[in-house]
């Protein structure tokens, strides 16, 4: 854990979230701090205060793009969905005061369970225990597209009309500032292909826009069971169809989700039927959904590419995105011809 001194880079000030923290008597002394996750998006540490641990959630180092790394709107969002019962930390404490850290922030329940998609805890380690785990993620998923926008307060916080045409116009607008390379016209291509074979959206709900097994936490006791869902910048109100295609897409990903190749895990194209199953929705337009999850992950994979080439980035997982993100592309092709084949 880091001292209580700022960080080299400044991100994070134990003096200042002290100030913060008292003023909400949340725990007392000094502060020990570390970072929790990947942190290359908006940056999660875990905040130890005496016999007290919270989460302080921040976005980068500014400049930011407009209405990206919203951390009052992400923790405005986490507050109505706990309410609602959802299976997300609770909201201890926001702070829109940018004088502390530079960004405003907030402060919430250190969640419990741990994560799910690199390895199992031993106790549920096993083939039984492993399609529980199955199944529980698109239980989570069911009980999220179930909350009423409007009647939890969430209703505000999108606009669920033409939101598929939208996700790819935008994108779309994104591509030529991450761009390296032409791809072969690919990216234009589906483009096209996508808005030219838009479904139709039934009712709208809550989006997570990240519904993957690295968001989702497990208890790590038996029975199998997922005790939170992480990582709600994304979240929305549009096609619910929209993190189904997104879960399927990076399920059996090997670097993202390698637990779900176990014994036991039902397969890719079983998720679909449950989700069906649970929520009597049509997923006959599924592929399409797939297609867009990858032709997604080809723009915003390209960006982190571009950053890795240019020495922002040095890890493993950016330096094989010179080979992912065109296979991510022939992905996309590939279920936008499963669609076109029925």
């Amino acid at each position: 854990m880091a001292g209580a001194s700022p960080d080299g880079d400044g991100l994070f000030d134990p003096v200042a979230v002290a100030r913060f923290l008292d003023a909400y008597g949340i725990g007392s002394g000094p502060i020990r701090h570390a970072p929790l996750g990947d942190g290359h998006s908006n940056l999660t540490y875990l905040v130890e205060r005496g016999d007290v641990r919270v989460v302080l959630r921040r976005p980068p180092r500014p400049p930011l793009p407009p209405s990206a790394h919203d951390m009052l709107r992400e923790s405005a969002i986490l507050t109505r969905l706990h309410a609602a019962g959802a299976r997300v930390p609770r909201v201890f404490a926001v702070c829109d005061d940018v004088t502390l850290l530079g960004v405003p922030f907030y402060v919430m329940e250190l969640a419990a369970g741990v994560a799910c998609d690199q390895a199992l805890p031993t106790a549920i380690d096993q083939p039984s225990e492993r399609a529980a785990l199955g199944a529980e993620v698109l239980d989570v998923l069911a009980e999220i597209h179930a909350i009423d926008p409007a009647a939890s307060g969430l209703a505000t916080f999108g606009r669920p009309d033409g939101y598929l045409a939208r996700q790819v116009r935008r994108f779309l607008e994104i591509w030529p500032h991450n761009r390296t390379r032409d791809l072969d016209g690919g990216v234009e291509r589906v483009a096209a292909w996508l808005l030219a074979n838009l479904p139709a959206s039934g009712p709208p709900t809550v989006v997570h826009g990240d519904f993957r097994i690295g968001n989702l936490l497990a208890a790590p006791d038996a029975p199998a069971r997922i005790t939170a869902v992480l990582d709600w910048e994304l979240c929305t109100i549009g096609d619910p169809l929209a993190d189904v295609g997104y879960l399927v897409s990076t399920y059996d990903d090997p670097d993202l989700s390698p637990v779900t190749a176990l014994t036991g895990f039902p397969s890719a194209a079983d998720l679909g039927a449950r989700y069906a199953a649970l929520t009597g929705r049509d997923v006959s337009h599924l592929a399409w959904y797939e297609c867009l999850a990858h032709w997604k992950a080809v723009v915003f994979l390209e960006n982190m590419w571009k950053r890795y080439l240019a020495g922002d980035r040095d890890d493993a997982f950016a330096a094989r995105l010179g080979e992912r993100v065109p296979a991510r592309l022939r992905a996309a092709d590939e279920a936008a011809a499963r669609y076109e084949a029925g």
